[in-house]
């Protein structure tokens, strides 16, 4: 006898006489002739309904059930009367493995708030809009894999321990053995080299650096993993563990990086619409009205390629009130990205050629020494979705750029090493994989749509 995901007797085409089905209760009510039970088994947003009838073996054992109980059937899968469903379940036989105490089971028959679903993280995996959001992750998790695996990209692993700033802004979480409070010092400076790498050591907040040495030697790669930032931001946009997708290109420009990225956003996203249409509807119903024509609208448009100067003076031009005032040289808001993507442009649009001064020390200086090969993908209703730019791939240039940056060419002397050792075109870019889970589902705050955050003052589960 077989065991079934619940995912698949409801896609059943026959009956089936003996099936097994294990899952959590999700509601019980009692009629005069019968028990309906809803369980699931976390393989899809519906439930399956199992009706005990008042003479059969198991009456007495589905009386005593609650919701959160996890049980195991075996039973026979059988067409529905009821409206709305296609099967039911008959059982022989019902195992309750665990009880779950009514009067203390946080998880009841109502709608939570995610503010309280946050306090109970341990157990929110168990509620529609989690399971979903889950089964989303999976998916898309899936489908970046597919994307580049077909593409002819290799999948790479880079350090999740570092002793270099990917990004140059210093917030970092530090890793040590020191006892802190003994630290070895060295004319009046901790002393590193007693630490257990022998030298200041962090979480890393990004796999570019690496991905970059190993594009110069292998070709196209991407790296798929966590990355940290110690970041003292409360806001429904940012985490300090989060996942991040970085692809690289060697031999490879800007616009063969604007290429890709609009590539692989319709791919994920008409993948998502093909795959979870359960689930994605459940979002657009009851989270965000209009994500799922959102998306289509992303995969059937073509992406405007616009400058940064050229948008700076549509907003100027725009005669709106925003609250940060626009002017050259400043980094673009959501408030910008947004008026830009959903009300003159109503499309997604690639912004290139940013000024040096707001990105990163990497990204390859343009002839006027003012603006950098960087591009930002921005979508509509959420503004930046991909960040990325070609790499600066002249020694001489980057040498310059990181000492105006404040950072010290020599910490990095294994990352100028491929300037100088058969320097190449490369470009590549990242995407914040929560970001664009809690773009897809419409959800309001990040912390929503991965199983346990970790944010500024809690780090629990």
């Amino acid at each position: 006898m077989k065991r079934m995901r619940i995912v698949d007797c409801l896609k059943s085409d026959i009956p089936i006489d003996d099936c097994i089905v294990a899952g959590w209760v999700r509601t019980k009510r009692e009629s005069k002739e019968n028990i309906f039970i809803e369980i699931n088994d976390g393989s899809c947003l519906s439930n399956l309904q199992v009706v005990v009838g008042v003479g059969d073996s198991s009456f007495d054992i589905a009386q005593r059930l609650h919701t959160g109980a996890s049980v195991y059937i075996q039973g026979s899968l059988v067409p529905s009367p009821a409206v709305g469903q296609t099967w039911e379940l008959k059982p022989n036989i019902i195992t309750v493995f665990g009880d779950a105490d009514p009067e203390s089971y946080p998880l009841q028959k109502k709608r939570h708030s995610f503010e309280f679903l946050r306090e109970i993280a341990h157990l929110r995996p168990r509620t529609n809009t989690m399971g979903a959001i889950m089964r989303i992750r999976n998916q898309v998790s899936y489908a970046i894999h597919t994307f580049f695996q077909q593409k002819g990209f290799l999948y790479v692993h880079t350090p999740i321990i570092t002793t270099s700033d990917c990004e140059g802004a210093g917030e970092m979480f530090q890793v040590t053995t020191l006892d802190l409070h003994n630290l070895p010092m060295v004319n009046g400076a901790i002393d590193y080299t007693k630490d257990f790498f022998g030298a200041k050591a962090a979480l890393t907040v990004s796999g570019q650096l690496e991905g970059e040495l190993l594009a110069m030697a292998l070709g196209d790669i991407y790296t798929f993993g966590p990355t940290f930032r110690a970041e003292n931001s409360n806001t429904t946009r940012h985490l300090s563990e989060f996942w991040m997708v970085e692809p690289e290109m060697a031999f490879a420009t800007l616009e063969d990086d604007c290429s890709l990225a609009e590539e692989f956003l319709r791919f994920i996203f008409k993948w998502v619409l093909e795959k979870c249409q359960e689930d994605m509807q459940f979002f657009n119903e009851r989270i965000k009205p209009g994500i799922i024509q959102n998306l289509e609208l992303i995969v059937n448009s073509s992406f405007e390629i616009v400058t940064y100067t050229e948008a700076i003076e549509k907003l100027l031009q725009s005669k709106e009130s925003f609250e940060f005032p626009v002017h050259w040289g400043m980094d673009l808001q959501t408030e910008h990205e947004r008026w830009l993507t959903e009300k003159y442009f109503k499309k997604p649009i690639i912004v290139i050629h940013y000024p040096k001064t707001i990105k990163a020390f990497y990204m390859k200086l343009n002839d006027d020494n003012n603006t950098v090969r960087a591009m930002d993908v921005l979508v509509p209703g959420v503004g930046e979705i991909i960040g990325g730019s070609e790499r600066e791939d002249r020694y001489d240039v980057l040498i310059t750029r990181m000492k105006e940056m404040g950072l010290a060419p020599d910490d990095y002397w294994w990352y100028m090493d491929i300037r100088k050792f058969g320097s190449a075109p490369h470009a590549g870019f990242g995407l914040g994989f929560e970001r664009a889970i809690q773009f897809i589902t419409g959800m309001q705050n990040i912390r929503d749509v991965i199983p346990f955050p970790r944010t500024p003052g809690n780090a629990r589960f």
